[in-house]
């Protein structure tokens, strides 16, 4: 298992929702809000599956997070965007506190995780974020949060950025398109 540092992602990835990812494949325009909650169950069931694979613990690359690591951010991600999304449910224009992903990998040691139990939490963390998801009124979606940076959501455009970051992270691991 490599250990080489992982070089921090600091791109403003809010562009997703205006436009095609060139990597993965994305369109926000071809996805409706409202899908987000059944794609991330979905996509939960194929990271339980890679997870259980020989090898999940082999950097491909240096510098390049293992299958256990992208693993244990998507469980991450699921965990913060269903607060955020309780945050917007709950109050008005809320400010979310800052994540540093990067930071949480190292302290959290990503690398040395059980890939079961990350699995098993990763499942759980997507059927909460998803149950979120399902649950907003219909009239609740224009709600609005606002990041750290002041970049604005609204709960329809949180999902659709929440379902970016897992795909792409999904298209990081297998190469396959969205």
């Amino acid at each position: 298992m490599s250990t080489d540092p992982v070089t921090p992602d600091t791109k403003d990835w809010t562009w997703v929702l205006d436009r095609r990812c060139p990597d993965c494949g994305f369109d926000p325009a071809r996805v409706a809000h409202t899908d987000v909650a059944e794609r991330i169950a979905t996509d939960a069931t194929h990271w339980v599956d890679r997870l259980t694979r020989s090898g999940v613990r082999q950097r491909p690359a240096p510098g390049v997070w293992s299958i256990l690591e992208y693993g244990c951010h998507i469980r991450d991600v699921h965990r913060i965007f269903a607060h955020r999304v309780r945050l917007m449910l709950t109050e008005d224009v809320p400010r979310f506190p800052n994540w540093d992903q990067d930071a949480t990998a190292l302290a959290d040691d990503y690398g040395a995780q059980d890939p079961a139990v990350v699995a098993l939490e990763l499942f759980d963390a997507a059927t909460t974020v998803s149950d979120t998801y399902r649950s907003v009124p219909d009239d609740a979606w224009s709600r609005r949060g606002l990041r750290s940076n002041g970049s604005e959501f609204t709960i329809a455009t949180i999902a659709l950025y929440h379902l970016h970051d897992i795909v792409h992270h999904a298209w990081d691991v297998t190469g396959e398109l969205f």
